[in-house]
């Protein structure tokens, strides 16, 4: 079963490691030196969240600000981690902890799109182990090439990751209808105000759609 489940996340893999290479080019080629980056990758381990500290700091804001823009930002996997709670549950402290580390878009969509309990945890862990490997790898190496590649935007590596998270969750919108009402309106939220809030806070603020899990179509 790891096999297949491997070979199924290795879409996940191959965008985390794209968009890490865009992260590390985007960062060194901006100033940083090679190691903030890298260390950044391995202790936060958390992509947008990533790229909006950096920014904060590629545009001259202190290194206080970038920490609290990337922590509002990841608040989002506080309810991510309830969704995975009886995987992350199911170990000991050490299998917690760094489990809890390996909470991530990815890992708790792909975690979800499983059948059964069983298969939802080896998917958890193939997929988290993979990804938090392939992501520092690619970042290592994008900063390493620093100004080398160019523009890194125009390869259009921003579109990785959104793309493999729809293919991921498309299962579980078609066949729960509670899931699919939540989508609708936390797409919504974020639509509407993603011209005047930063990059990223729209996905945070999506999470309101989560208030309307489990009400009736056309309840109050």
């Amino acid at each position: 079963m790891s096999r297949e489940l491997a070979r199924d996340a290795s879409l996940v893999w191959v965008a985390s490691g794209v968009v890490g290479v865009s992260f590390g080019a985007i960062a060194v080629g901006g100033g940083l030196p090679v190691w903030v980056p890298v260390v950044m990758s391995v202790l936060v381990y958390a992509g947008s969240a990533q790229f909006s500290a950096v920014g904060v700091l590629l545009a001259g804001g202190g290194p206080l600000a970038a920490a609290a823009t990337g922590l509002l930002l990841n608040t989002r996997t506080a309810a991510f981690s309830l969704a995975v709670a009886d995987i992350l549950g199911s170990g000991g402290r050490l299998s917690r902890l760094l489990g809890a580390h390996l909470v991530t878009d990815e890992t708790v969509a792909f975690a979800l799109a499983q059948a059964d309990a069983e298969r939802r945890r080896a998917a958890f862990w193939v997929s988290g182990v993979g990804l938090f490997v392939v992501w520092n790898v690619g970042v290592l190496a994008g900063a390493l090439a620093g100004t080398a590649l160019g523009d890194t935007a125009v390869y259009g590596l921003d579109a990785a990751f959104p793309a493999v998270l729809v293919a991921l969750v498309l299962p579980t919108l078609r066949e729960d209808a509670a899931v699919r009402r939540c989508a609708v309106v936390g797409a919504a939220v974020a639509l509407a105000v993603s011209s005047v809030v930063p990059a990223g806070v729209p996905v945070l603020l999506a999470l309101a759609g989560l208030l309307f899990y489990g009400r009736k179509a056309g309840a109050a």
